[in-house]
């Protein structure tokens, strides 16, 4: 079954097509990446799927309904998770706390029983920490933790919505390197655990071909090529996009 059909989608912004008809699907339980060179087009096109960017043209469908121009919160309950290239945490409240708020409103509770909020989810909120390996800081406040430890807590918020769909916007961005497996391997393990179809970008080539099953490639607007990791490391186009010449990792440009 298909999670998310993307047709034609475009967006211009002045004179410039930041993206140009570009058409998708994304599977279920499948880890789909889209990469491409900085101003490809890769955070507009996520910023339309989930609502933020109305597209001047095309459908994007979830599970085959269409949602085209819904507003990111009615998507987000429709079962779309979000994470962003800069992390989007409330920084004076603890991590914990931060899990509490996405859950309170999945369960529509934002604004009752505040001043008891803190007592409420407290399992719920303290499994999505385990999950991500964050159960051991559940009482620091956001403002303390290292970068790596904010990406991580930002995928239990992502998760609190019981999502169907993650959309992970460059999500090992300022990490270290074992930090990049890491994260990578917890998204894997949570597709193939929960279910859940995942489609992300990504710049460390290291994490897209290690990990994705499929791989798409956005270069200025347009969809250039999209196939299997091994196939688009072997696609001549992409290396001439990425290197100018050559081999990409390892992949004959004749291959």
């Amino acid at each position: 079954m298909t999670a998310l059909q993307v047709d034609t989608l475009c967006k211009s912004f002045g004179g410039v097509r930041a993206v140009d008809e570009v058409s998708f699907t994304l599977g279920e339980t499948e880890l789909l990446a889209l990469i491409g060179p900085n101003g490809a087009g890769k955070s507009t096109c996520f910023n339309m799927l989930n609502g933020q960017i109305r597209p001047d043209v095309g459908t994007i469908r979830l599970f085959g309904r269409d949602i085209t121009g819904t507003p990111p919160r009615a998507v987000w309950r429709l079962g779309v998770g979000r994470t962003f290239q800069i992390t989007a945490t409330f920084g004076s409240m603890t991590v914990m706390e931060n899990v509490q708020v996405a859950l309170l409103s999945h369960h529509r509770r934002l604004r009752a029983l505040i001043p008891y909020a803190g007592a409420l989810y407290r399992d719920e909120a303290m499994a999505l920490l385990d999950l991500v390996g964050m159960a051991d800081q559940a009482a620091r406040a956001c403002g303390t933790l290292a970068y790596g430890d904010l990406k991580r807590l930002e995928l239990a918020v992502a998760l609190a919505n019981e999502p169907r769909v993650l959309l992970m916007d460059e999500p090992t961005a300022g990490m270290a390197p074992q930090e990049r497996v890491q994260l990578m391997r917890l998204t894997a393990d949570i597709v193939r655990d929960k279910g859940v179809s995942v489609l992300f970008t990504e710049h460390d080539m290291d994490v897209v071909f290690g990990h994705a099953d499929r791989v798409m490639v956005l270069d200025r607007g347009r969809l250039v090529a999209e196939g299997t990791p091994s196939e688009v490391r072997a696609n001549a186009e992409v290396q001439q996009i990425y290197l100018g010449s050559g081999a990409l990792y390892g992949a004959e440009a004749s291959a």
